[in-house]
């Protein structure tokens, strides 16, 4: 009988010291999920960006001739690849939407296309044309050099006075063609021991429309990169790779005396050109 008073002590002790013990503590709250708003709230929401790209196709469409298979609609995914390896083997995050120019230098293929990078939602291309790029194997003649090129403003540009060179030439296009300036760059020379390196000046412009826009398609520049006069109007009249140069303006006159008065600046501007080579495959991220 005592043993069965001591147990039922015992027992009422320890359910008094379980009644008395502090709940545990409830887990905490998990923090919301990142979302386009929260990561970027100045950037453009999805919709505003289907519209913008919308218009950029419709006026792409209008002033650029579109006629060549190498980068018609159905070969956007093979641009966008391209456009993504480059960009990931440069190590270069983008922080908000934004159009890019991507060249391939492959002699083969020698085209520009305009991919919109989008890191909230799906990439999309606007379209494209014909390039040259360095030509190998003429004595001062560099080979382009691939790679991820940033148009920060740094550097200023300038436009082509339409001035005929020795051989009777306009090299950077008729009066008002703007030149894309990206500064000094590493190339290799395009003769002599393979591998060499030089120093070239980056530039992306216009070419002469009646002796050079024809060879457009196929290696024929310095280093340089030649569009169409039509692209070289698109791009500067949308600012496609404008993003910083639009900033600037708004402090600093020189960079609004080299834009356009009548410019449609895109929502979706940028500012990265982006130099690729299908022929030779990306080396692994380092």
């Amino acid at each position: 009988m005592r043993l069965r008073t001591i147990l039922a002590a015992a027992a009422l002790a320890a359910l008094a010291a379980c009644a008395t013990r502090p709940p545990p503590p409830k887990p905490a709250a998990r923090p919301p999920a990142a979302t386009e708003a929260t990561l970027c709230p100045a950037c453009p929401s999805q919709p505003e960006i289907a519209a913008a790209l919308a218009r950029l196709r419709a006026a792409f469409a209008e002033a650029v001739p579109q006629n060549d298979p190498v980068t018609a609609p159905d070969r956007s995914p093979v641009w966008i690849a391209l456009a993504r390896q480059a960009l990931s083997q440069a190590h270069t995050l983008l922080l908000s939407p934004q159009l890019v120019v991507v060249v391939d230098r492959n002699p083969s293929v020698q085209r520009l296309a305009i991919v919109l990078a989008n890191p909230f939602g799906p990439w999309a291309m606007i379209g494209g044309g014909k390039v040259s790029t360095g030509e190998a194997g003429v004595h001062g003649n560099y080979i382009t050099p691939t790679g991820v090129f940033t148009h920060d403003g740094g550097i200023l540009d300038y436009r082509a006075l339409g001035t005929f060179n020795q051989y009777h030439v306009r090299g950077l296009g008729i009066t008002g063609m703007r030149v894309w300036d990206f500064g000094w760059q590493t190339a290799e020379r395009g003769w002599g021991p393979p591998g060499e390196p030089g120093q070239i000046r980056m530039l992306l412009h216009a070419t002469d429309p009646d002796a050079l826009e024809p060879l457009l398609g196929r290696p024929t520049s310095e280093g340089c990169i030649h569009v169409s006069t039509a692209m070289n109007r698109f791009l500067d009249h949308h600012g496609v790779l404008d993003r910083d140069y639009e900033m600037l303006a708004h402090y600093d006159p020189a960079y609004g005396a080299v834009l356009l008065p009548d410019r449609d600046p895109s929502l979706l501007a940028g500012d990265k050109l982006v130099v690729v080579d299908s022929l030779a495959p990306l080396a692994p991220p380092r």
